[in-house]
């Protein structure tokens, strides 16, 4: 599904103009691209982590979130499955994929709860939650997940987005709530 602005009766097509000038940077990608790619860099706080925007506005396709590597890495990996989800795969919570990038990836819904603390940019080209986000989540060396045994050295490096904050392990994702 495609949104267009003669056919969306959303605030941010319907006043663009009014859109503080990031905001509508993020609204003028989306119309050229179809969403946009938000990188957070990584910071003495911890690793980075990097976001689509427009993929639910324009396509009714959930959000994307990657947490952990490099930008340059997250990146065309959030724009391959988008890309792929657009042209028709479906994007469905805990499918594991094997197609996009060299290690299998997992898709895990993102609680509601995590929102203002990672996706800022997204919630202000919405005006408000909600829009579906899922989390890429990638596994460690050894093919082994965060949820699974011998996957705990990767949660300083992914958030277990998909468990509400109060449920989730204390540490460097949760200093940011």
């Amino acid at each position: 599904m495609t949104t267009d602005r003669t056919t969306c009766h959303c605030v941010v097509c319907q006043q663009i103009d009014d859109l503080a000038p990031h905001t509508r940077a993020t609204a003028e990608t989306i119309d050229r691209h179809g969403w946009q790619v938000v990188g957070v860099p990584a910071d003495d706080l911890g690793p980075g982590w990097a976001y689509t925007i427009g993929l639910w506005h324009r396509h009714r396709v959930p959000e994307l979130a990657m947490f952990g590597l490099d930008i340059p890495l997250m990146q065309p990996v959030l724009n391959d499955l988008g890309g792929r989800a657009v042209e028709g795969e479906p994007l469905e919570t805990n499918q594991e994929r094997h197609d996009i990038a060299n290690v299998p990836v997992v898709l895990k819904p993102v609680d509601y709860g995590w929102y203002k603390a990672f996706f800022g940019q997204a919630i202000r080209f919405y005006r408000k939650p909600p829009f579906p986000f899922l989390q890429v989540v990638w596994p460690n060396r050894d093919a082994v997940f965060p949820w699974q045994q011998g996957g705990g050295d990767l949660l300083s490096r992914q958030p277990q987005l998909w468990l509400p904050p109060q449920e989730h392990p204390a540490g460097v994702w949760t200093q940011v709530l």
